[in-house]
């Protein structure tokens, strides 16, 4: 079996102009948690999660400076949850998303999906063919299709 066999094909995504508040309606709407970055020619430059939005969203740890002479605090969130939550909806979708995006090609086989997956600790895994986006494959989908027939 190949990545092609067990991927999505009807994938949702965002353009590469989006903002994150189209991510998130996508993500309240579809039920999703994650969605491919697409150029209009169809080539893949990103991936969001909600990871990304939590990581913004969430407080950040303050930094304390300790010298021999005296003690300080940097505060790293002067704004309210509410505020960042606010804030980020208008962001670029490009700047909290991943660039560096782990893909698999389409002709890959099975356990080198369920290896990716694995090894990376992901997911979803967009499945690519000349670097456009085709499907996308969850670890449900290789779980499904791997043990869906031996049970």
């Amino acid at each position: 079996m190949r990545a092609k066999d067990m991927m999505i094909k009807d994938v949702y995504f965002v353009g590469e102009h989006a903002t994150v508040r189209d991510v998130v309606r996508h993500f309240i709407s579809h039920r999703i948690s994650g969605l491919p970055v697409v150029k209009e020619n169809g080539e893949l430059c990103g991936y969001i999660s909600d990871g990304d939005i939590m990581r913004y969203i969430g407080k950040h740890q303050d930094i304390i400076i300790d010298s021999i002479l005296s003690v300080g605090v940097i505060s790293a969130d002067d704004r309210s949850f509410s505020e960042r939550a606010q804030e980020v909806l208008d962001l670029d979708v490009h700047s909290i998303t991943k660039r560096k995006i782990i893909t698999i090609d389409a002709e890959a086989e099975a356990e080198d999906v369920a290896a990716v997956l694995g090894k990376k600790q992901i997911k979803k895994l967009p499945v690519t063919e000349h670097g456009k986006l085709v499907g996308i494959i969850s670890r449900g989908d290789v779980i499904r299709n791997t043990f869906e027939k031996l049970l």
